[in-house]
């Protein structure tokens, strides 16, 4: 039992058990993996698209465009029945094999002269049956249809409608499996005018339903609407062409589904057999067109003249003409896997145009076996040698590993335009070589453990963490780094301390410290050294903390709490010993600025420390909070960078050592603390009265002083300094040169 545990946590269970999930993810095909293996096809569209052959028979397809152009010459959408009329009666003219509609007629045309009695009823009588007598605009639409090989589309719905009614111009036969439990299925259609589809040559739905990220890949070319089976547009306009007999014939399998759609023509060598994935679909192939090879503005169909003749014909003669808008108000647009925003039209011109020229992308049966194949063959091989290998082989053997995925798909797409998934197989690999290599350096962990556990006592756990990444650092010098620095020390230590002997001093010290320390780290400072009571510290350096400011400033509040939870424990171990408790009291200061921070000291003996100029400002800072009566002390530089904390501003104060005034604030709380309304008011009256102290306007000064302590009473030690400085310049006024600095003169 012991060894099968030892070695299904060994490097080959642990791998085994990863390949074999691997496996099982694949086989369940979750959308994730559908969407990334379809975004790696994409990828492949877009590297290397298809390209048009204009002597082949995918050159036959244009489409003439409803643009923009076209709706400011014509006018809006929709048009009069007389306009399509005309437009198909040019297209007639100009020899196009088949005309497709990509738009549904559903309504009479409201401008028919026959409605326009109902638009406008104070016309006159005799007007009124005059326009009454006049042909339907419908009527004439369908005359021109009839006239020529239109198919018309219907668009596919939600809404349910009686399929007695619906228009079918083919039929289907199958050999096999009933291929209607393949189809994508609508509850009805929006069919156009009955009088139009009646003249129509075909009809064939032009909805199609793109993949579950919204792109169109793979379209229908027959779905069902009801319990009927309905040609798609394309497929119409196919058959048409071809001059197709009135059905078309699928070869179906229960394993495959729909595998094949046959065009049936008179003569049967001549007929044409489309593949398809089981579900009647086919992979479009897209090429990246500019607007001018595929498209001709209807405008120009319509302005139709014996000098534009012949150049219309050389682009529209003898080819499928699909009907359709790429203007920006009818939002006709879909989502391609090589363009984004293509009018919906082209992905049916794309789609014939991959038929007619047999360009068809193809993803066969046995594809999801090379795949898988990879990921087993691959994982295998480093199951093997990733053990045995140093790290630079292994990265060489993963590199070869996943390039090789890749170049087989791309070789299957470019030279056989398979669609064959390089992404899971190379993910895969990845995923089992990064596993691996973490167990390999689990090993070498382990190894390391105790040493590295030992000196955790002695350094910071980031700066440990940095000297394991960068060995380098290891030696003497450093480097100008911003950070923010704390200074902390015990108020009244001496008398504290004539409490205790030394074993108990060490120990109470030891209490102290603890808890200051955790939470300092936990706010990711680096602890530079301890000074008997005292404690330095600082932020950003030698890992990066871009919110270093604010840390320390929760470190410093976190400190202040954690002393007082101290006292808690400290009173009643007074009370228990029958010893007079003397309460623990800290202050800190903060500052932020440049410093060198790096290894200091001799080539035998060096710490992690800072230098400079703010560091000494630090420490003055810390030292000036207890005559001001605060905790916590912060130079102007920190306040910059401090946003959601309760803030003072104490005095513009010169420091012992230091020839430039800085200015001091206090750290009162948090963001809670700032919110409250006394807290709100304290801040104003807090500034008034050092303008108006700064302004030597006393009396002032002391009504903003006295208001201040009303509203926290916490600060009475801080504005008693202030009451004693005013009285002390009624006695003594300052200098005229006198700009309100305060020059410390105490540490």
């Amino acid at each position: 039992m012991r060894r099968l545990s030892s070695l299904l946590l060994s490097h080959w269970g642990i791998g085994s058990v990863c390949l074999a999930l691997l496996a099982v993810v694949y086989v369940t095909d979750d959308p994730l993996i559908a969407s990334m293996r379809n975004r790696s096809f994409d990828a492949y569209q877009q590297l290397k698209p298809r390209t048009p052959d204009p002597k082949a028979m995918a050159a036959q397809v244009a489409i003439v465009d409803i643009d923009d152009a076209s709706l400011t010459a014509i006018g809006q959408w929709p048009w009069p029945r007389t306009t399509l009329a005309k437009l198909v009666d040019n297209l007639h003219k100009l020899g196009v094999l088949v005309v497709g509609f990509d738009i549904v007629f559903a309504e009479a045309d409201r401008l028919s002269p026959p409605r326009l009695p109902e638009q406008l009823p104070h016309l006159p009588p005799e007007l009124t049956a005059s326009l009454k007598q006049l042909p339907s605009s419908d009527t004439l639409f369908a005359e021109s249809i009839a006239n020529a090989r239109v198919v018309l589309g219907q668009s596919g719905t939600e809404k349910t409608v009686d399929l007695s009614k619906l228009t079918q111009k083919v039929g289907y036969g199958y050999r096999g499996t009933d291929p209607a439990q393949f189809l994508a299925v609508y509850p009805g259609v929006v069919q156009n005018l009955h009088e139009l589809e009646a003249a129509a040559k075909g009809i064939g739905l032009f909805s199609t339903l793109p993949g579950d990220d919204g792109i169109y890949r793979q379209v229908a070319l027959i779905e069902r609407v009801g319990d009927m089976i309905y040609p798609t547009l394309s497929l119409e306009m196919l058959r048409v062409a071809l001059g197709g007999q009135d059905d078309y014939f699928l070869k179906t399998s229960p394993e495959a589904g729909v595998e094949q759609i046959v065009v049936r023509t008179a003569d049967p060598e001549q007929n044409f057999v489309i593949p398809t994935d089981r579900h009647g679909r086919v992979w479009v192939h897209y090429a990246q067109y500019s607007s001018g090879e595929l498209y001709v503005s209807a405008k120009d169909v319509l302005a139709l003249t014996p000098e534009s003749h012949d150049a219309l014909k050389q682009k529209l003669g003898d080819r499928l003409v699909i009907v359709g808008t790429s203007a920006t108000g009818l939002k006709d647009i879909r989502a391609t896997p090589i363009n984004p925003v293509l009018p919906g039209v082209e992905v049916h011109a794309q789609l014939l145009e991959t038929i007619l020229a047999q360009a068809y992308l193809t993803r066969p049966a046995y594809a999801p076996l090379i795949e898988l194949g990879l990921v087993l063959g691959a994982g295998l091989a480093l199951l093997i040698l990733v053990p045995r290998l140093k790290a630079g082989w292994n990265f060489l053997l993963c590199t070869g590993a996943i390039t090789g995925a890749v170049t087989l798909s791309w070789h299957f797409y470019r030279a056989e335009r398979m669609l064959v998934d390089a992404s899971f197989p190379a993910l895969s690999i990845f995923c089992l070589f990064v596993l691996l290599t973490y167990l390999n350096y689990m090993r070498e962990e382990k190894q390391r453990a105790y040493i590295k556990d030992a000196f955790s006592h002695y350094l910071s756990p980031a700066l440990l963490q940095e000297l394991a990444a960068n060995p380098d650092k290891l030696k003497l010098g450093g480097e100008t780094r911003n950070i923010t620095l704390l200074f902390s020390d015990i108020r009244g230590f001496t008398t504290i301390s004539e409490q205790f002997d030394a074993q108990g001093l060490t120990q109470f010290i030891n209490r102290f410290l603890t808890p200051m320390t955790d939470v300092i780290m936990a706010e990711k400072g680096t602890i530079d050294k301890y000074m008997g009571d005292a404690i330095m510290a600082f932020w950003n350096a030698p890992l990066d903390v871009p919110d270093h400011a604010t840390r320390a400033a929760r470190a410093a509040l976190g400190m202040q709490a954690a002393v007082k939870a101290l006292n808690v424990t400290l009173e009643e171990e007074a009370k228990t010993a029958n010893r007079k408790h003397i309460p623990v009291a800290i202050g800190v200061g903060l500052n932020t600025g440049d410093c060198c921070v790096g290894n200091m000291g001799s080539d035998q003996r060096f710490d992690y420390s800072a230098l400079g100029d703010h560091v000494n400002l630090a420490s003055r800072l810390e030292g000036q909070s207890k005559p001001y009566g605060v905790d916590i002390v912060i130079g102007e530089n920190t306040v910059k960078l401090l946003e959601g904390f309760a803030l003072v501003e104490l005095d513009w104060i010169q420091v012992k050592g230091k020839t430039e005034p800085v200015t001091i604030y206090a750290l009162i709380g948090d963001e809670k603390v700032r919110d409250l309304e006394a807290f709100q008011s304290l801040v104003k009256e807090n500034a008034e009265m050092l303008r108006c102290y700064r302004a030597q306007a006393w009396d002032k000064a002391e009504t903003h002083l006295r208001a201040c302590e009303n509203y926290w009473p916490d600060l009475r030690k801080f504005y008693a300094l202030y009451r004693e400085r005013i009285a002390d310049f009624r006695r003594n006024p300052p200098p005229s040169e006198w700009n309100g600095v305060y020059i410390a003169t105490s540490k």
